[in-house]
C-alpha cells in the first residue's frame, strides 16, 4: 500500500468543497444538528416565557414515560400533563386509555411540535396540547397530573383528594412521596393529594379563638 494515500485523502479533504449535505452529515456526527434546532427552533419561543415559568427543555426519555406511566397503572378517566413539551407522555397517555389526554405547554414552538407528533402518530383528533400559563389552568377536576417543575402550591390548592400527581425528574422537596419508579434521571415520584394534605394546613383550616370556643359549647351541650 502506498505510505502517500493517507496524505492524498487528507489533503482532498482539506480541499474539496463539501456541499450542504456533507455538511448536515458532520453536524450530525457533533451534535450541531441538535443545538441548531434549540437555537433556529425552540429558543425564540423559550424567550416569551416569562422568567420565573423558564425550565430548559430536555425530552422525555423512553424509560422516563415508561416510568410515569407504570405509577398510573390501574386508574383511568382524564390525564394532564403539565409542561408538556413535545407531547410524547400525553401520546402514551392517550394509548393506555385515558381519556381525555390533555398537554399543557407555554412555549408556542414546542407545542406546534407536539401536535405534529400527535399528527403523525394518527391521534391528532384524540389528544390536546394547549398553550397557556400553568398558574392560570383550572386543576379543580382534574385526577391524573404528571408534572415537570410546575408549582406545587397550586396543585395543593386545586387538585381533589383522589387525584394522584407524578412527577417527573424533580421531585417536590415538601412532598413525602409513596412510591418512585425508575433511576437517575429518568426517575419519577407519585404523590397522593389525599396522603398528602394532613400534613399541609390551609388558611381556611387553620383554627380561631371563636371556633374553638363554638366547638367547646357544642360539646358541653352535647354531655
Amino acid at each position: 500500500m502506498d505510505d502517500d494515500a493517507p496524505d492524498e485523502a487528507l489533503a482532498e479533504f482539506k480541499t474539496k468543497h463539501l456541499g450542504g449535505w456533507g455538511v448536515a452529515q458532520i453536524a450530525a456526527g457533533t451534535g450541531l444538528t441538535v443545538y441548531a434546532m434549540w437555537v433556529g427552533i425552540l429558543q425564540p419561543g423559550f424567550r416569551k416565557v416569562p422568567l420565573r415559568l423558564q425550565v430548559p427543555y430536555i425530552p422525555a426519555s423512553k424509560a422516563q414515560v415508561n416510568c410515569v406511566m407504570t405509577l398510573f397503572r390501574g386508574r383511568k378517566g382524564g390525564f394532564v400533563d403539565l409542561g408538556s413539551g413535545d407531547g410524547r407522555i400525553v401520546l402514551e397517555a392517550h394509548r393506555q386509555g385515558f381519556t381525555p389526554a390533555v398537554g399543557y405547554e407555554l412555549n408556542p414552538w414546542l407545542v406546534r411540535m407536539a401536535r405534529f407528533h400527535a399528527w403523525r402518530a394518527g391521534h391528532h383528533e384524540e389528544v390536546s396540547y394547549r398553550r397557556e400559563d400553568l398558574w392560570k389552568v383550572d386543576l379543580t377536576g382534574c385526577k391524573n397530573i404528571t408534572v415537570f417543575l410546575a408549582p406545587s402550591v397550586k396543585l395543593q390548592t386545586e387538585l381533589p383528594d383522589d387525584a394522584l400527581v407524578v412527577a417527573g425528574r424533580f421531585p417536590f422537596p415538601d412532598w413525602t412521596p409513596y412510591r418512585i419508579e425508575g433511576h437517575g434521571v429518568d426517575r419519577a415520584w407519585a404523590y397522593s393529594m389525599k396522603a398528602q394534605r394532613p400534613h399541609t394546613f390551609k388558611k381556611n383550616d387553620i383554627p380561631t379563638n371563636s371556633n374553638l370556643n363554638n366547638e367547646i359549647t357544642k360539646k358541653k351541650g352535647s354531655t
